[in-house]
């Protein structure tokens, strides 16, 4: 019913704006991807989903159209409610989400604070077929990356960085050599922290 919001700025923190459109303030509730995307300007425009049910009308807003689409594939899977698709959209990358699914990666998925087992394994059964025909991806090539890349950032966590801190190290370091073997990937995020 509400495909975008384009207006002011009005208010911004991480779980949610409001957004002023001729002289209606929409509050929006966004992901901590979308947060880190909002531009400081006045003015901005956000995709949105609207989710309607009988006690509530919320709206859910995205700076990506693409992420907007993750989020509705997340919310078709029985046991995913919006929030708990926004709290994946928050805990990790989109890309990282869809390279998950595509990939069969049960524990990165699993990771996310309120996602059990059986719930990690469900997204995968019913999204990964959709996601690998959506996004054109190769399963094989991604299996590789992503295990170089687990192998290290288990690594680094023994050595006592912090998750977080690494993952976001180590995705860059993914991003520029994507063939980079777990040695090379340690290495380069040894220096970078």
């Amino acid at each position: 019913m509400i495909a975008h919001l384009q207006g002011k700025l009005v208010e911004k923190n991480p779980t949610e704006v409001i957004i002023d459109c001729a002289g209606v303030g929409y509050q929006v509730n966004i992901s901590l991807h979308t947060f880190s995307l909002i531009p400081d300007n006045e003015f901005i425009k956000l995709y949105t989903h609207l989710l309607i049910k009988e006690d509530a009308h919320t709206l859910y807003g995205f700076v990506e159209k693409s992420e907007r689409e993750i989020f509705r594939m997340l919310i078709s899977v029985s046991g995913i409610g919006a929030n708990i698709a926004r709290t994946m959209l928050s805990s990790i990358e989109p890309k990282q989400i869809i390279n998950a699914i595509a990939s069969g990666d049960v524990g990165i998925i699993q990771s996310i604070k309120g996602i059990g087992n059986k719930t990690a394994q469900r997204v995968i059964l019913d999204l990964k077929e959709k996601v690998l025909k959506l996004y054109d991806l190769d399963e094989v090539s991604i299996v590789q990356n992503n295990t170089n890349r687990d192998e290290a950032l288990s690594a680094l966590e023994v050595l006592g960085f912090v998750r977080k801190a690494s993952e976001k190290v180590v995705e860059r370091i993914v991003k520029e050599d994507p063939e980079a073997t777990v040695e090379t990937i340690i290495k380069k995020a040894l220096k970078a922290l």
